[in-house]
């Protein structure tokens, strides 16, 4: 299993960035107004994955007094942080396409104001997912490997 990319957050990102300006652009006007937090969900799997990082960190180094990790279990937490580093990239365009339409919007559409408050939390929520999500990718590396992504 290889490590994340860049590249490939970027390019997910684009494309879910690229899909919903194009259906906010055609289904503005029917759409009900976006709640103002509603990518605060995203912070509940970031917090997920903070916890998983900071608690498997130390058994994998090897730190006196912490058990060993189990290679599954470090296997499934690795899965677990592509996957959210994956939601995290595409939530971050999908919010970002939203508000490359609402912004330039924002004194014609009362609608669009609310709308942009939604989309500034939701791209920040999505990065915080997306770093969290590298984190604990990195954290279940084990210590004697210098790097598998290159």
């Amino acid at each position: 299993m290889r490590f994340t990319k860049p590249r490939d957050l970027l390019a997910a990102g684009l494309v879910a960035g690229l899909l919903a300006h194009l259906l906010i652009r055609l289904a503005y006007d029917t759409l009900p107004p976006l709640p103002a937090f509603a990518g605060f969900t995203l912070l509940v799997i970031a917090a997920v994955n903070l916890y998983l990082a900071f608690s498997l960190r130390a058994r994998i180094l090897r730190k006196p007094g912490a058990r060993p990790v189990e290679p599954l279990t470090a296997a499934r937490a690795v899965a677990f942080a592509k996957a959210s580093s994956l939601l995290g990239a595409i939530m971050a365009g999908a919010w970002a396409g939203v508000l490359v339409y609402v912004l330039p919007a924002r004194g014609e559409f009362e609608a669009a104001d609310n709308d942009t408050v939604s989309g500034f939390v939701g791209v920040a929520c999505a990065a915080v997912l997306i770093g969290a999500a590298l984190w604990l990718e990195r954290c279940c590396r084990t210590p004697d490997e210098p790097h598998l992504d290159q």
